[in-house]
């Protein structure tokens, strides 16, 4: 080991307290960054996994080739696997209402695609035989077609063509310019339901059926091919397009960043080499500060190296050399401490991931070796960074300045002067604090830098958490009074009723109701409406003030009877007076922000579409009744007149003939296990064959997975937030600690010509409010600015459902933070001044 080295050696050994914060420091910025790194890494494979439960995990479609192709690919060394599926033909649906989906698709799948190809069965089983087949749910609800378990059917299939050509599934469905060319006719008896195939798209002409493979079916093949590295597949894909066409899963490899679509890869990596470039600022600065005080204490210490001859290139590799040993220690710790800890991350949120996302596949971590790596070699990036630009510095003082000392500290009459206003404000320590400010502002300077910088990034921080969290708590903000709900506009009310009766015994429903909305057009006397409600929402229903009516439109909610009487038994009103047999019912006035109500009745005059008929409603506003019709995005439109009335009252409507579109028909269901019954009930739903169009919302997972959303916003917020702060205060203890002991000679001095202890104590407190005020008026200002800047560029990227929020309370907290911290610091450096004889710190040249 050469001189230099030991040197240094002996120099983070002598101030042994910053060479630990600076270790401590490297630790932290290290962890972080693994931290960052894996998750990254870690989420990334959660997709994949996902999406390859989903969707397969094959990579390549080639939708119509021949078995020859197949053995030619059982051969190829690039293959994993391949899966081969029968084209057995396309039918025509019979009565289908989507034009552009006219077709059955029959496939032929034998015992390895059935067990690696996804399939949700909802009803029934699979099929034993070629005789046998497997519908998709979605023929009734997407084509209105009712095929039932047991059913039989009798096809003519061939294929499609087009100009000569043969279509497949991929080609979408070319009204007017296609055949279906049959080529022979098959029966097949129904066995069960099941959901959309994941291998069919969305614009494919035909519904997904699915058989056994029959042996003496047409050499017509779809082959789902999984390779060995899936990175090579546009190789692969490049080297079979000239014979066969293809189709990419696009599904699972735009998770690897292999498809078109890169926007979600670019998104995760982009969000966490933002989150690595802010825990390498904060460590820049604390690191740099670092090596920028161990210069200082080692000035004279260089001047006489380069007085017997060192050369700059040999004192930058000694100051080099110091950051290599710390990142040596640190790095090493810090990838041993982030890996657990991104863990111990990982199991908390684990289960809210399950319930978030894929129900099927766990959040586990993926230790990847190239990206510890590049966690290691980041952090040595910014250690070497720090170390270099004081090291480049130290190199070119002149050798007199180090011996001298010259070079930081200032002494022209002129830099040091004090104000004639600041004389007379303070007494002889204050004036020393300012003269030492202007004597050397490099080293104050770089204090109040790295304050702020704290500040900055901690508010920064906070501010963003607080949007993420704004934007999860908004989509949780809406708290149902049932766990299932199911709606529908395109079903008749018989049929409704006849399904609920089957819905509500499905396993775990405890209880049930069926509700209706219709929307009529009615006139309102503009006499009934108070002086604040014409002010504020005349314009919205379209009152000028002018004339002594108003059209509106009126939406009346009709629930089922009992519910209807246990609602007015809560809002103490009596079931006889609003039974709704007389007219008299109840109202609530839902509009933007707020509930609308007045103490006097509104009278509405509903008239039918033909004739003259009318009917009169005497209603009477309530408030905060409870939300019993499932609600869908799109029907509100922002404000809304609703009256409620029991459903034995709809007949009377219906006859009236008044309203302006469908009938909104829906049920709610309360359950002790929501997914078992939504399950349950969609099983039932299927096996009935419902063709009418409708919706099934788990309401409570819904919210579940909002809220699991929010838990896990916060607690990366929290983490990401706390890693910075401490990095923080490293920084800011690591620079002022070393500051203090660097002036020791100095007020070594002040002691010994008289200074008092309590004298000293005024003039450290003053340092430390310099310290807090100078920081806290960059600071504040600054990261006020910044958190604008983030809250308009979340909006930018599409968080229109945020309001800014000015960090008030955050700044309160750095107020107090900076001052605490800055006076610990001093109080922990300054009591170790005092207990140094003061002969021997006026004597120590080389501090």
């Amino acid at each position: 080991m050469n001189i230099f080295n030991k040197i240094t050696l002996q120099s983070l050994k002598k101030s042994r307290t910053r060479t630990i914060v600076t270790v401590i420091g490297v630790v932290l910025s290290t962890a972080m960054i693994t931290a960052v790194a894996s998750f990254a890494i870690s989420l990334q494979n959660y997709l994949i996994n996902g999406a390859v439960a989903k969707y397969g995990d094959w990579h390549i479609e080639i939708p119509d080739t021949d078995s020859s192709f197949v053995q030619e690919q059982s051969e190829n060394s690039q293959v994993a696997k391949a899966v081969t599926l029968q084209n057995l033909g396309y039918a025509s649906l019979e009565n289908g209402r989507n034009p552009s989906k006219p077709y059955l698709f029959i496939t032929g799948w034998d015992k390895k695609a059935m067990d690696t190809l996804p399939i949700e069965l909802l009803y029934g089983r699979l099929p034993e035989n070629s005789s046998e087949i497997v519908i998709p749910a979605h023929i009734a609800a997407n084509a209105g077609v009712k095929i039932l378990v047991g059913d039989t059917l009798t096809l003519s299939v061939g294929n499609r063509m087009k100009s000569g050509q043969k279509l497949s599934q991929h080609d979408s469905y070319y009204a007017g310019e296609e055949s279906l060319v049959p080529t022979t006719e098959k029966t097949y008896t129904v066995v069960g339901i099941c959901q959309r195939p994941a291998i069919e798209e969305y614009a494919a002409p035909g519904y997904t059926l699915i058989t056994i493979e029959d042996t003496a079916a047409a050499d017509s093949l779809s082959v789902f091919i999984t390779l060995k590295n899936p990175y090579q597949v546009h190789s692969y894909a490049s080297s079979i397009s000239n014979r066969h066409s293809y189709v990419l899963n696009d599904a699972v490899l735009r998770f690897m960043g292999l498809s078109g679509e890169r926007i979600i890869t670019v998104l995760l990596y982009s969000i966490g080499s933002i989150l690595i470039a802010l825990v390498m600022l904060g460590s820049v600065f604390l690191i740099y500060n670092s090596f920028n005080i161990s210069l200082n204490e080692r000035t004279h210490q260089f001047g006489i190296l380069m007085s017997v001859g060192a050369t700059e290139k040999q004192l930058r590799y000694s100051v080099l050399f110091e950051g290599l040993c710390i990142g040596t220690i640190g790095i090493p710790i810090g990838i041993i401490v982030g890996i657990p800890s991104i863990k111990l991350v990982l199991a908390l949120v684990e289960k809210n991931f399950v319930n978030v996302m894929y129900d099927n596949v766990s959040l586990t971590l993926v230790v990847s070796v190239p990206a510890l790596i590049a966690a290691a070699v980041i952090s040595m990036i910014t250690i070497l960074i720090s170390a270099y630009l004081p090291a480049k510095k130290a190199a070119g003082i002149p050798v007199m300045e180090c011996i001298r000392q010259t070079n930081e500290v200032k002494l022209e009459t002129k830099a040091i002067r004090i104000s004639k206003l600041s004389e007379h404000l303070f007494g002889l320590e204050e004036i020393l604090v300012l003269k030492n400010f202007k004597r050397n502002r490099r080293r104050y300077r770089s204090i109040i830098l790295s304050l702020t910088l704290s500040v900055v990034l901690f508010v920064s921080a906070s501010s963003f958490g607080t949007y993420l969290n704004q934007l999860a708590n908004n989509s949780s903000a809406v708290m149902e009074e049932y766990d299932i709900c199911f709606y529908t506009r395109d079903m008749e009310e018989s049929e409704l009723l006849q399904l609920y009766d089957e819905l509500k015994t499905a396993d775990g429903i405890t209880q049930s109701s069926y509700q209706a909305l219709s929307t009529y057009s009615c006139v309102l006397n503009t006499g009934d409406l108070s002086s604040h409600f014409i002010d504020e929402y005349g314009k919205p229903l379209g009152y000028d003030g002018t004339g002594e009516t108003v059209d509106v439109q009126l939406d009346i909610q009709f629930v089922e009877d009992s519910v209807y009487q246990k609602l007015l038994s809560g809002l103490g009103l009596s079931p006889e007076e609003y039974s709704g047999q007389d007219n008299k019912m109840i109202m609530a006035g839902i509009l933007p922000g707020s509930w609308y109500t007045q103490e006097q009745p509104m009278e509405f005059t509903l008239r039918s579409k033909i004739g003259d008929q009318t009917k009169t409603l005497d209603v009477t506003f309530v408030k905060d009744y409870p939300d019993l019709l499932p609600a869908y995005p799109g029907d509100w439109t922002g404000y809304s007149l609703m009256v409620i009335a029991p459903y034995e009252v709809k007949p009377q409507f219906d006859a009236l003939n008044a309203t302006v579109k469908p009938t909104k028909l829906g049920m709610t269901f309360q359950s002790e296990n929501p997914g078992e019954s939504t399950a349950k009930i969609q099983t039932i739903i299927d096996g009935a064959g419902v063709a009418a169009d409708y919706s099934l919302y788990n309401v409570y997972q819904i919210l579940e997975e909002n809220r699991n959303i929010n838990f896990i916003v916060k607690l990366f917020s929290t983490v990401f937030i706390t890693m910075i702060s401490l990095i923080a205060v490293g920084n800011v203890f690591n620079t002022i600690s070393t500051n203090i002991k660097l002036s020791r000679r100095e007020f070594a001095i002040l002691r010994s010509v008289g200074m008092s202890d309590r004298d000293f104590n005024k003039m450290m407190l003053f340092e430390c409010a310099l310290y807090g005020a100078r920081t806290l008026l960059w600071g504040l200002p600054l990261s006020g600015i910044l958190s604008c800047l983030i809250y308009q560029g979340m909006v930018v990227g599409g968080a229109d459902n945020i309001d800014f929020v000015f960090p008030l309370g955050i700044m309160a907290i750095c107020v107090f933070g900076v001052l605490f911290v800055v006076f610990i610091t001093m109080l922990y450096a300054t009591s170790k001044i005092k207990k140094e004889n003061i002969i021997d710190a006026l004597r120590d040249d080389l501090t």
